[in-house]
């Protein structure tokens, strides 16, 4: 997810998606434990896609408190 596409969306559509991005990381991660994905670099990604939705939740919320 690109990092404008996440700033046009709500704090809490950016807290639904961390969640459902957390629940598909694990999933990735236990399966790719079980039998190794062709492509590991997918479990990076996704964890780099919830830090930057973090990151720009963090941003969102410390302008609102600054405002």
């Amino acid at each position: 997810m690109k990092t404008s596409e996440i700033r046009e969306l709500t704090a809490g559509e950016i807290i639904e998606r961390v969640e459902t991005e957390k629940a598909n990381l694990l999933k990735a991660k236990l399966n790719h434990a079980v039998s190794p994905a062709e492509n590991s670099t997918v479990i990076k990604n996704m964890r780099r896609d919830i830090a930057r939705m973090l990151t720009i939740l963090r941003e969102k919320q410390t302008t609102t408190i600054n405002k």
